[in-house]
């Protein structure tokens, strides 16, 4: 039937039913674009998972490498102080060598000083001789004072066993308890460290 033969009921029939048509075909094409999407974001989702997995990846790396510099760093530091432990030790030694040979020297001119003492307490007075060898002696124990020897305080002190040594102990009400009361020896220190005892009387 032509356009000219159809009535106007057929012609809108006709018209509404083309409507729908393209409706549906519309339809069909929203449906197929949404069913691509998902495609789409999957591979969005890929994409993005896997920049994700690039950067940590870098992540780890870098904190394996800061690991090592921490470790590094910890053993530097660990190795400065077993140097500066080692050096301080070494100083120790050579200034604990240094008074023993210090020590020993001392040690072997005391006895000399000691027969300056008892040959001048045996001198006369006003002997020229004598006065001569006073100055030598001063200027001996003078020496040794400035070098950080002195002598040990004895008479009239309490009885010390870290400085003295008793060989003697005598009853005397007089004095008190455990004081010295006579010397026989001298003492001497060298730098606070004892060289000789004094040989002394103790008082009961």
């Amino acid at each position: 039937m032509s356009e000219e033969n159809k009535t106007p009921e057929t012609q809108e029939e006709s018209k509404a039913a083309e409507e729908a048509a393209v409706e549906e075909e519309n339809i069909q094409e929203e449906q197929e674009v949404q069913a691509e999407e998902p495609d789409k974001g999957e591979e969005q989702e890929e994409k993005t998972s896997g920049k994700t997995s690039f950067f940590g990846r870098k992540k780890k790396e870098k904190d394996k490498k800061d690991l090592q510099i921490e470790e590094l760093t910890d053993r530097l530091k660990r190795s400065l102080a077993e140097f500066e432990n080692f050096r301080r030790r070494t100083e120790r030694e050579k200034s604990s060598m240094y008074i023993i040979g210090a020590k020993e020297i001392v040690e072997k001119i005391l006895p000399v000083v000691d027969n300056f003492e008892r040959g001048l307490a045996q001198a006369a007075e006003g002997d020229a001789f004598a006065d001569g060898m006073k100055m030598i002696y001063k200027q001996l124990v003078t020496t040794l004072e400035e070098l950080g020897v002195k002598p040990i305080e004895a008479v009239g002190a309490e009885f010390n066993p870290d400085f003295h040594n008793a060989v003697m102990h005598v009853e005397d009400e007089t004095v008190g308890e455990n004081i010295i009361v006579e010397e026989f020896q001298k003492g001497y220190t060298y730098k606070d460290f004892v060289v000789r005892h004094s040989m002394v009387k103790v008082a009961n």
